[in-house]
């Protein structure tokens, strides 16, 4: 008969052998990049020790799951020429899939901000129709039931205004908004950067820069969203990247389709549902 001493030794080896030949099961961040670490020793070596655990670090954009569409069945979007440009999109992906972007509707102008929209109605002011008839758009939205209010309006604003009063104009108009839907919920987004090649003396990317720092110190102070749209379409130089830009050779500010499908991945996998 074995001795008791040898086979509680056979049995610690044994385990120690299982251990140190068995992987750790990889983060979903690895398992989605396919680069977990083949040992402990890789791990420690490659993560710095003030790093916190992937658990506790919210996912990137590109690997982040993204919402059910549906969640946009109550939105509405209102803006400019820029979210004219993915209105447009979204109609035109619709008519292969009619869910596409969910039922979310568009209250869009070219030329439109805030400081247009706080004007009253008359026949030549720039307010979208809704049902073939010009509104206000707090009136619009309320008509089409929305609780959520997408806004991403100021290039038309900051030359004019400047990049305080323009924030201020669109703070004004959200309150419009929820007068007339108190539940709603008001989710700013951010204004869009320019090609680099086309900054001109008042719009330009630091004064929309500036814009939006006033955005997300509105959306602090009100408990409102903010989606920082411009963070996956600027480039390290915080300019629009080339190839997401659709009139490089004149205003240098709108969008591609490509544009478009990053812009709504950013709002899906960002949006609180």
């Amino acid at each position: 008969m074995r001795k008791p001493g040898r086979l509680a030794a056979a049995l610690a080896a044994a385990l120690l052998v299982a251990a140190c030949g068995c992987g750790r099961a990889a983060s979903p961040a690895e398992a989605a990049s396919g680069s977990a670490p083949s040992s402990r020793a890789e791990q420690k070596s490659s993560v710095p020790a003030s790093r916190a655990p992937v658990s506790q670090k919210l996912p990137a954009a590109s690997s982040a799951a993204q919402a059910d569409p549906a969640v946009l069945d109550d939105a509405v979007f209102v803006g400019d020429s820029v979210t004219l440009k993915l209105k447009n999109y979204v109609t035109l992906r619709r008519r292969a899939d009619s869910s596409f972007f969910g039922r979310a509707k568009f209250l869009v102008a070219g030329n439109m901000g805030s400081g247009n929209a706080l004007a009253p109605l008359g026949e030549n002011s720039i307010h979208p129709p809704y049902n073939g008839k010009k509104a206000l758009l707090e009136d619009s939205a309320a008509q089409m039931g929305a609780k959520k209010i997408f806004l991403m309006l100021g290039v038309n604003d900051i030359a004019p205004y400047g990049a305080a009063r323009a924030a201020a104009n669109l703070e004004k108009l959200c309150l419009r908004f929820l007068e007339k839907r108190p539940d709603a919920r008001i989710i700013l987004q951010s204004a869009t950067p320019m090609l680099k090649s086309k900054q001109l003396k008042k719009l330009n990317n630091e004064s929309i820069s500036q814009y939006n720092g006033r955005l997300r110190e509105i959306c602090r102070k009100r408990g409102w969203d903010y989606l920082d749209v411009a963070s996956v379409l600027a480039g390290k130089d915080g300019a629009l990247k080339p190839e997401y830009c659709s009139d490089p050779e004149s205003l240098g500010l709108h969008f591609t389709d490509e544009a478009c499908r990053i812009w709504i991945r950013y709002i899906l996998t960002h949006i609180k549902t």
